[in-house]
């Protein structure tokens, strides 16, 4: 023999049926199920406006709630984040405020729960917490006052060929100046991109790099054939520790964006890859919102520099007490019977030589203090 088993949907039709049988009193009746008569007589009523289907359970759910995001919204939050899918809630609810219609939208928060309960957030891999590195070993608190430069990392084309993202970055507004596929990171490469730039948005007073080659070099004053130019074109070259990447952040947070976006998986050639980094550039610059600048675009920041680009390079001017020599195709200038050796990369550029102790001299290029000579030695030491 089974055990028979009891719902309380069958309590319910035995209790309405007691009910209609007469046989009890009301008060008896709920005693025997075990119920109050406030809830036997919410049964009773229910049975006699809906017959049995109003014994059934009912969800205790709100028929309306007055908070709810309207669908319009939902529709325009969610097409919003299909056309810009690395876009956060932040971004989103930024740039429809900016672009969508005129409409109530929702606080960020509420628009990551929409997201994701239409399967548009992946769910991130924890990572190890870093330590911050702090602000910028430069201030960055003026337009135009320092511009970074990086290659991004190089990554191979479709084509099996390799193709090196050339970024310049101007630290106080965000705005991407440049964003160029080039085929090596060699100083014929760059110089066209910075004359381009120079001749359409004017000259920074800094300018921001790693320690790799073009933008620096191992020889006197870390200078590069592109930093001489740079320096004569009255823009100082900074640079940041070696091994130290988290000292130019902003650039390297620029980099994982485009990575990001443009390069899974990478294009075919390199004039479609172009195309794409174009494509970034016009959206990171003039769509995308950026929270350190409280969710305005770039463009919307940045504006030209009033330092313009010659039309002729000039040369560097020195001090009429300073001592000025030429440095030969060696990358070394005469000195009597010496020839202190600088480095090719000032090869026909003229140095100021001024003497700071006896027989110690201070060797400048313009306005920069490259190294210490001493005379009586012939050696040439970094200042100090």
């Amino acid at each position: 023999m089974t055990w028979s088993e009891v719902t309380k949907m069958d309590e319910r039709v035995r209790f309405v049926s007691g009910y209609s049988s007469e046989l009890y009193e009301f008060k008896e009746l709920c005693e025997r199920f075990g119920i109050s008569r406030k809830t036997g007589y919410k049964w009773v009523r229910r049975y006699l406006e809906e017959g049995v289907d109003g014994l059934k359970d009912r969800s205790r759910a709100a028929h309306c709630c007055p908070h709810r995001t309207p669908e319009r919204v939902e529709v325009e939050l969610v097409q919003a984040r299909r056309a810009h899918p690395s876009w956060g809630p932040k971004k989103l609810v930024a740039w429809l405020m900016e672009h969508g219609p005129n409409l109530e939208w929702p606080a960020p928060s509420t628009a990551g729960e929409i997201l994701n309960r239409h399967g548009l957030v992946q769910p991130r891999a924890l990572r190890r917490r870093c330590w911050h590195p702090g602000r910028p070993i430069v201030a960055m608190d003026a337009v135009n006052d320092v511009w970074s430069v990086d290659y991004k990392g190089e990554f191979r084309l479709g084509s099996g060929y390799y193709c090196y993202p050339l970024t310049v970055l101007d630290g106080c507004s965000r705005f991407l100046l440049a964003c160029r596929g080039r085929e090596s990171p060699s100083e014929i490469e760059a110089r066209p991109v910075f004359e381009r730039l120079f001749r359409e948005y004017g000259l920074p007073l800094q300018m921001l790099s790693d320690n790799g080659q073009p933008f620096a070099s191992f020889g006197v004053g870390g200078l590069s054939k592109l930093a001489v130019w740079w320096v004569k074109l009255g823009i100082q070259p900074l640079h940041i520790e070696p091994g130290h990447p988290e000292q130019n952040g902003r650039h390297e947070r620029l980099h994982r964006t485009l990575k990001a976006e443009t390069a899974r998986p990478p294009a075919a050639t390199m004039p479609a890859q172009q195309r794409a980094f174009n494509r970034f550039r016009k959206e990171y610059n003039e769509e995308r919102p950026h929270e350190a600048l409280n969710q305005r675009p770039p463009a919307s920041v940045y504006r030209p520099s009033q330092r313009e680009y010659p039309k002729k390079v000039p040369e560097p001017e020195y001090p009429g007490h300073y001592e000025v020599c030429r440095v030969g195709p060696s990358g070394a200038f005469h000195w009597g019977n010496e020839m202190p050796f600088l480095g090719k990369v000032f090869n026909g550029e003229d140095v100021g030589l001024e003497e700071i102790d006896d027989g110690v001299w201070s060797i400048y290029f313009g306005p920069l203090l490259l190294a210490r000579f001493d005379e009586r030695t012939g050696q040439i030491c970094e200042p100090g």
